[in-house]
């Protein structure tokens, strides 16, 4: 968030802060949460690139295409094992698997807050 428009909030009254702050999270909930989020945006991507339909992905992986849409939305009911084994499915190599890992950790991905 800018600077000006986080001054122009709290001039107005209101409470100012992460996502973190507000639920509470500690730095290892709120990072595992941004890896699992940075898993599931990657599986989305990779599979829509590679032209991988998700009843397809989710036959490959013995599983339903609401499974495959539930990890692609992050639900958390997904494990980061199935998160993992599916991307690992549609050839993602180990160096990518933990790039993706890493995007995650930073708490910087497109749904971290300001």
């Amino acid at each position: 968030m800018k600077k000006s428009k986080r001054e122009k909030l709290k001039a107005a009254g209101w409470a100012v802060g992460s996502v973190q702050e507000f639920l509470g999270l500690s730095e290892a909930d709120s990072a595992l949460i941004e890896m699992k989020l940075s898993l599931s945006r990657s599986l989305r991507e990779r599979r829509q690139r590679r032209g991988v339909s998700q009843m397809e992905l989710a036959k490959r992986l013995h599983s339903s295409q609401s499974r495959v849409a539930k990890m692609e939305a992050g639900d958390p009911s997904v494990s980061m094992d199935l998160l993992v084994s599916s991307l690992l499915v549609l050839g993602v190599s180990p160096a990518d698997l933990a790039k993706t890992i890493r995007r995650g950790e930073g708490g910087r991905g497109r749904h971290a807050a300001a």
